[in-house]
């Protein structure tokens, strides 16, 4: 991990973390609701996913320089004569847009966790694919069981949370499973 507060929030134990995560996922699935009773996730479906990805760039991290988990990338900030965000911007007024590489570059550990909840995260999305691609089966042919009314519906229901997880789960899966920060003795 890279940062170790949220919000004015500190992150250095694993319950903190893992109430974290909790809340994002409780919230993304409290906008998901909220959406679906509003117009069926139609026109709000494009809100919360732009929504999902803000809280995954900018709280839990993972593809961009801010959030509690390092760029996987291990790129820091592209070298410009003038910042063109606000981070950027508070970094130079601050007189430290200049990182040293040890602040975003991965380790082998943090390479090899990485590519380990990665493995896990597509691992579950995987038996969404396969439930979504039975859905679809059973959409063009229904089943007795089924009405096929209700097919196209629980396809969108799957494939929107599935989208959600595909950006999120493996900054979430890092965040839950990191003991507890141990602090550094300069401090």
């Amino acid at each position: 991990m890279r940062r170790t507060t949220i919000l004015g929030f500190n992150m250095d134990t694993q319950s903190a973390r893992r109430r974290l995560v909790i809340a994002v996922y409780a919230l993304l699935a409290l906008l998901v609701a909220s959406g679906w009773l509003l117009d069926h996730l139609r026109t709000t479906g494009a809100y919360i996913f732009w929504a999902a990805f803000f809280i995954n760039y900018f709280v839990l991290g993972g593809y961009g320089p801010e959030g509690l988990v390092r760029p996987f990338t291990g790129t820091g900030f592209r070298h410009r004569a003038t910042p063109s965000s606000l981070v950027e911007l508070e970094l130079y007024a601050a007189g430290n847009l200049e990182k040293s590489p040890s602040d975003y570059r991965n380790d082998e550990r943090e390479l090899q966790r990485r590519d380990r909840v990665h493995y896990q995260a597509y691992q579950a999305l995987c038996l969404l694919l396969a439930a979504i691609w039975l859905i679809a089966i059973w959409t063009l042919h229904p089943p007795r069981f089924i009405p096929a009314g209700f097919l196209p519906v629980l396809l969108y229901l799957i494939v929107f949370p599935a989208t959600m997880l595909a950006i999120t789960l493996p900054q979430a899966i890092i965040l839950w499973s990191e003991p507890d920060l141990i602090p550094d003795p300069k401090d």
